[in-house]
């Protein structure tokens, strides 16, 4: 029974912005709910530490606000060149299954 190989499809320069904008949502995200974990459990223990209720809008606006826009920052960054090697690299294997046919 002879198999049949698909022939390979040519990359889409389009779906590159959406999938860099759909990582650097998601990463920023992350980072932002990541920060706010360590800014309320710093918060918390710098209020035990101190004897006084912590102010929970410090972690907010100290902590992951500027956590996630500089690690939005550098994940839009490296997602487009990510994004870029990869369309160049199969745009170019695209071409290499195109030719050897």
């Amino acid at each position: 029974m002879p198999t049949t190989v698909k022939p390979a499809r040519k990359p889409r320069w389009y779906f590159i912005p959406i999938r860099v904008l759909l990582v650097t949502f998601l990463l920023t995200l992350l980072s932002f709910a990541l920060g706010l974990l360590i800014g309320i459990l710093s918060m918390v223990i710098r209020g035990l530490l101190r004897g006084a209720h912590p102010n929970m809008t410090v972690a907010y606006r100290h902590v992951a606000l500027p956590a996630a826009v500089i690690l939005g920052a550098i994940a839009l960054i490296v997602s487009s060149v990510f994004e870029i090697r990869r369309y160049r690299h199969t745009k170019a294997l695209a071409e290499i299954a195109h030719a050897s046919r």
